[in-house]
C-alpha cells in the first residue's frame, strides 16, 4: 500500500515540475511516507529524519514532508520532534500536496494538513503512471480504509473507513500499465473479500474475472484477505480463472480462540481450518501464506503452543511473524497481562523455526517439478565462474521471477536461445527446479512461453 501511496505522491508532484531522483544529495524535496502499524515501522521514521536534519543544516532550501499513517496519526506533534521538517500531510491529503509544497516554498513556513475531508476521491486522483520504470509487477488498490476494528490495529484511525474504488476505474488503470509493460498486478486492499458491498458495486470474484479478461495481462494477484469474509465463490475463482494466481495470504494472526476474540478477529481457528480445506478442495497446490503476532496481551503459553499446532497443521509456504507493540489509538493498548519483551522474543524465535522447516520440506518438495515462471529481471547477487585459468573469477548474470505460488527462483539463461536470452523480462519461462532453499529456488529453464491458458482446469501457460 504505501509503495501505491508513494507512486501516487510522484505523480502528483510531477504537475509542480518535481521528477524523482535516485540521489538523496541531489534532492530538492524529500517526502517520507510512514508507516504506523508497528512501533518499530514508527521509530524508523524519527530515526531517518535525525539524519535528514544534517542535509537540511547544510542546505536550508532543502524542503522536507512527512506523509502517510504516522503523519495522520501525530500530526503537528511531528513539528515538536522534528522542528525541520516542512510538510506535514496525512493519507486523505495526497490530492492537496502541490499545493501544500507551493505554499511552504512560497511563505516558508510550516504546514500542516491531516483534513479527512477532500474534494477529490483520494483513490482516483490523476493517475500518474503509466511510467513504469521497466517494471513487470504493479501494485493496484481497489479499495482503502477498514471497517474492522481488530483490537492491535491503527488503520481504521489512519486510513479511514473502507470505501472501494469504481471497477471500471480500476480496470482502466491496469489497461494503462498493460500498454506500459506490466504483465502482473497485485490488488490492494485493507479486506479484498469484502469489495464493493457497501457501494453496492459487483463482489471480488465478479472484480477478478473482469479484471481477467484485459489483454496482455498474465497473472493476478491480490493482499489482503480477511478469513472471515472468505467465500466459497472466491475458492472457486482460483479453480476458474486461469490468470489469477494459486497463492493467497490468509492472516490468522494466532491459533488460540481466546486470542482470536481478544483481537476481535470473528472468526474461530475451527472456522479458518474450514477456510484452507474449502481452498484446498478447489485448487489443491494453492500456496497459501499468512502473519502471526506474537504476545498479545493476555497470550499464555498454551495459547502459543496452539499457534505453533496451526502452523503445523496448515502447512503455511510461508509466513510473516511480528511481536505485539502497543500503538496509541488501538484498544489492545490497554489490555493488561502484557507478555515480557524477552519472552515475546522467545517466542518469536521459535514460532519461525518452526516455520522454516515447513517451509524448506515444501521448497524441496519442488525438486525436479517444471515451473512456470515469470521474469522479474536480473537479481541481485550474482554467480562468480572461474576463467579457463581457474585464477580470475568473472561474475556472471542472474536472473529472477516467481512462480504462480509466489515462489521466489533464481537461474541462468544459458540453456534458452540466443534471440531470447537477453530479453526476458516480462517473459514466462518454463524451469526445472534444481535446488531447493530456504526462501528461493534454483531453476534450469526449459522453454519461453507466450500466452496464459487454462490447461485441463489447471492453471498453466502455453509454450
Amino acid at each position: 500500500m504505501n509503495v501505491y501511496d508513494s507512486e501516487r505522491i510522484a505523480g502528483v508532484m510531477a504537475h509542480l515540475n518535481y521528477k524523482k531522483t535516485s540521489d538523496i544529495e541531489k534532492a530538492d524535496l524529500i517526502i517520507v511516507n510512514t508507516c504506523a502499524i508497528r512501533e518499530k515501522a514508527e521509530q524508523k521514521v524519527y530515526s531517518f529524519l535525525g539524519r535528514l536534519n544534517r542535509m537540511k543544516l547544510r542546505r536550508p532550501d532543502l524542503v522536507i514532508g512527512v506523509g502517510g499513517c504516522v503523519a495522520q496519526q501525530q500530526g503537528e506533534k511531528i513539528f515538536d520532534r522534528a522542528p525541520y521538517v516542512d510538510v506535514v500531510f496525512g493519507t486523505h491529503a495526497v490530492a492537496r500536496l502541490p499545493d501544500l509544497i507551493a505554499k511552504t516554498e512560497k511563505v516558508n513556513s510550516r504546514v500542516v494538513d491531516v483534513d479527512t475531508a477532500t474534494n477529490v476521491d483520494p483513490l482516483e486522483l490523476t493517475r500518474i503512471v503509466t511510467e513504469t520504470s521497466g517494471s513487470v509487477t504493479r501494485f493496484v488498490t481497489i479499495m482503502q480504509g477498514c471497517d474492522n476494528f481488530c483490537t492491535y490495529c491503527v488503520v481504521p484511525y489512519v486510513r479511514g473507513r473502507e470505501a472501494s474504488r469504481r471497477p471500471e476505474n480500476i480496470i482502466a488503470e491496469i489497461e494503462r500499465l498493460v500498454d506500459a509493460g506490466v504483465r502482473e498486478v497485485t490488488l490492494l486492499g485493507q479486506n479484498v473479500n469484502s469489495y464493493g458491498k457497501k457501494e453496492g458495486l459487483c463482489s471480488f470474484p465478479e472484480l477478478l474475472e473482469r479484471i481477467s479478461n484485459v489483454d496482455g495481462l498474465m497473472r493476478i494477484r491480490f493482499t489482503t484477505s480477511h478469513p472471515k469474509d472468505l467465500s466459497t465463490a472466491l475458492c472457486r475463482s482460483f479453480r476458474d480463472l486461469p490468470k489469477l494466481c494459486r497463492h493467497i495470504h490468509l492472516p490468522v494472526q494466532s491459533g488460540s480462540n481466546h486470542i482470536l476474540s481478544q483481537m476481535n478477529r470473528r472468526y474461530t481457528r475451527e472456522s479458518y481450518l474450514e477456510k484452507v480445506s474449502e481452498l484446498r478442495q478447489y485448487c489443491t497446490d494453492i500456496a497459501i501464506t499468512s502473519d502471526f503476532i506474537v504476545g498479545f496481551p493476555g497470550e499464555m503459553r498454551e495459547d502459543f503452543e496452539q499457534t505453533l499446532d496451526l502452523i503445523r497443521t496448515v502447512e503455511y509456504d510461508s509466513l510473516f511473524a511480528f511481536n505485539y507493540s502497543d500503538r496509541p489509538e488501538a484498544p489492545a493498548n490497554r489490555f493488561k497481562e502484557k507478555v515480557p519483551e524477552e519472552e515475546k522474543n522467545q517466542r518469536l524465535q521459535t514460532l519461525l523455526r518452526v516455520q522454516d522447516r515447513v517451509t524448506l520440506r515444501k521448497n524441496r518438495a519442488l525438486i525436479g517439478t517444471e515451473q512456470w515462471v515469470l521474469v522479474e529481471g536480473l537479481g541481485k547477487k550474482r554467480q562468480r565462474i572461474p576463467d579457463n585459468s581457474g585464477e580470475s573469477m568473472a561474475k556472471k548474470p542472474q536472473w529472477t521471477g516467481r512462480t504462480a505460488a509466489n515462489k521466489i527462483v533464481n537461474f541462468e539463461p544459458e540453456d534458452l536461445p540466443n534471440s531470447t536470452r537477453n530479453n526476458l523480462t516480462g517473459k514466462l519461462v518454463r524451469m526445472r527446479i534444481e535446488k531447493a532453499y530456504a526462501h528461493s529456488l534454483w531453476g534450469i529453464p526449459l522453454a519461453v512461453g507466450k500466452t496464459p491458458a487454462a490447461v485441463k482446469g489447471e492453471k498453466s501457460y502455453a509454450a
